[in-house]
């Protein structure tokens, strides 16, 4: 009984030890699988959800420190009584999650050893043999070293994973043993090989046969009997090959986009799995690190679970110039244990990953533009949106006559000119600013290397025309400073931008027509030095010249200050 007592605390003690430090490493992913339990159709625990991780943090670390005191034989009557609980509540546990299908994965050893329900009952099965062992021989518990050193002992495992889970919550999990790993590839880890073994089933074809039920058995072959078919039965007889990573897609609301992103080579991904429980102060570090790697060439972009109208506020609040797109949460949970968090991926492989703590240790390069090739079908299709863009707002204000003869001449027929011009525009403007998203995210700004002049203007005047000035003006900003857009056309984006965020303007393009108050120039930021900017960025008038060509000859320019044009 000695021997056994021995083997037991050895065997018990190492595993729990073992068990407890995976999920020490983990110990965010422990408390996704805590609140998979606490789930309505589980256990029907939500009031636990709020205090998952501090609750698996407790559980891990006194997994851990009940094997160090049954190994070294640290006060054995209570560490006996706490095994006895502990595998007692788990066995039930498990037990309950496979008997009734609730949670595939216990989380007994993380993401280190994937158990099913029924293995993971099976192996709490035999700890409590061994436990039981234990309880019942207590007496053969003999401490290992001296007993004034066994709770110095436990007070340095204690102070060790205490350690231990400063760590891995401030930053990342020491070991990564999930499928988004550094080094991973992602579209590689979703394939399945051609040599891969498939799933076997057993058909079980019912025939009735003569008044009589034949059943004909096979592995998907349609069986040739003579008889009425009644119905088929099928079994899993061996589980074919499961690629690591089976959930992962990028999307909009309109289509799939996995495999195009993904294809882009130096990408950073920020993660924000849920926008409301992410942490706010995250987005400082987040917010310095994308706009460097936008600086630097690389193609940035957001994943989230959240609605769009979560994201967006996010993207407010923190002024930040990329686009999210929708993934489901489970899947980002997973990818990285930090909330927001980022990562570097090079054609779908990851590259970087960090904790919104550690994003400033992002190792950027500087991206050296490829090569642009003139695109003929995209400036064909730039020119087409550009007409589109002043099909209905070249007829906006004309008379019935002078609107049939203009509408005739661009060859309209009169259903598609009359009624609400401006809401047919507005349904216009959406679908080009829709394309014209699309080839931001692909090309970034279509400048003139890409489609000529002037169809180079074209996704400029689409976007003016938007609420996503903000959003994209960085590319704006970017395809003027290249020489790919004139910068004439960035100073007027800059201008409207700044009236729209109620802030004096730069370059005087931007006006106001009040009925009650009349027309005036928008203020301007040191309006003496106004016209060697206007020259600076390509402008051929004068403040005073456009003024009156915006408002007619009789027009007189006076600079105005925020407070004079400001309406409460």
């Amino acid at each position: 009984m000695k021997v056994l007592v021995f083997i037991s605390r050895i065997l018990v003690g190492g595993l729990f030890i073992f068990s407890g430090l995976i999920k020490l490493n983990d110990p965010v992913g422990f408390s996704f699988k805590l609140e998979d339990y606490f789930a309505p159709d589980v256990l029907n625990l939500e009031f636990l959800v709020p205090y998952a991780l501090a609750i698996a943090i407790f559980v891990v670390i006194y997994e851990v420190l009940l094997g160090v005191m049954v190994i070294i034989g640290y006060a054995k009557k209570f560490t006996v009584w706490s095994l006895l609980l502990m595998i007692v509540f788990f066995t039930f546990l498990t037990f309950y999650s496979a008997y009734f299908n609730k949670v595939t994965d216990c989380g007994c050893f993380g993401d280190a050893i994937k158990l099913t329900p029924w293995e993971s009952f099976t192996k709490d099965v035999i700890l409590l043999v061994f436990i039981l062992i234990l309880f019942f021989g207590q007496k053969y518990i003999t401490p290992l070293f001296a007993k004034a050193s066994l709770k110095y002992i436990v007070l340095a495992s204690f102070l060790f994973c205490v350690f231990i889970t400063y760590q891995v919550l401030n930053h990342l999990p020491y070991i990564d043993f999930r499928a988004y790993k550094i080094g991973s590839n992602i579209q590689e880890s979703m394939a399945i090989p051609p040599d891969a073994p498939r799933a076997i089933y057993d058909y079980s074809w019912k025939f009735d046969v003569n008044g009589e039920e034949k059943i004909v058995v096979t592995q998907g072959d349609y069986p040739a009997v003579e008889g009425e078919f009644v119905g088929v039965d099928t079994q899993l007889v061996q589980e074919g090959y499961a690629p690591p990573i089976t959930d992962f897609t990028i999307e909009t609301d309109d289509e799939i986009l996995t495999d195009e992103i993904l294809a882009i080579e130096n990408l950073i991904m920020v993660v924000v799995y849920n926008v409301e429980r992410s942490n706010p102060k995250g987005f400082d570090n987040i917010k310095k690190i994308t706009d460097e790697a936008i600086e630097k060439g690389y193609t940035v972009i957001g994943l989230s679970a959240s609605l769009e109208k979560k994201i967006e506020g996010l993207k407010t609040t923190h002024n930040l110039n990329f686009d999210f797109y929708f993934c489901d949460q489970t899947v980002l949970k997973t990818i990285v244990r930090s909330n927001p968090g980022i990562l570097e991926l090079n054609a779908g492989t990851i590259k970087q990953k960090l904790h919104w703590k550690d994003a400033l240790k992002l190792e950027l390069k500087t991206i050296e533009p490829k090569p642009i090739v003139f695109d003929e079908r995209l400036k064909m299709q730039l020119d087409s949106i550009k007409e589109l863009d002043q099909r209905y707002r070249s007829l906006m204000g004309l008379g019935p006559d002078e609107l049939k003869t203009k509408a005739e001449e661009m060859g309209l027929e009169e259903e598609e000119y009359s009624g609400n011009l401006w809401g047919k525009q507005s349904a216009v403007d959406q679908t080009n600013m829709a394309f014209i998203e699309n080839i931001f995210n692909k090309n970034g700004y279509p400048g003139k290397s890409l489609v000529g002049e002037p169809t180079n203007t074209t996704a400029w005047y689409v976007l003016q025309h938007s609420e996503k000035i903000p959003q994209y003006f960085h590319l704006i900003k970017k395809a003027g400073d290249d020489g790919e857009l004139p910068y004439r056309f960035v100073a007027m984006m800059e201008d409207r931008l700044l009236m729209q965020e109620g802030k004096p303007q730069i370059y005087g393009t931007q006006g106001k027509s009040y009925d009650e108050r009349g027309s005036f120039i928008w203020p301007i930021e040191n309006p003496e030095s106004v016209n060697e900017r206007r020259a600076e960025a390509g402008f051929t008038s004068t403040i005073e010249e456009y003024a009156k060509n915006l408002f007619g000859e009789d027009f007189e320019y006076k600079a105005l200050t925020m407070e004079e044009v400001t309406v409460d």
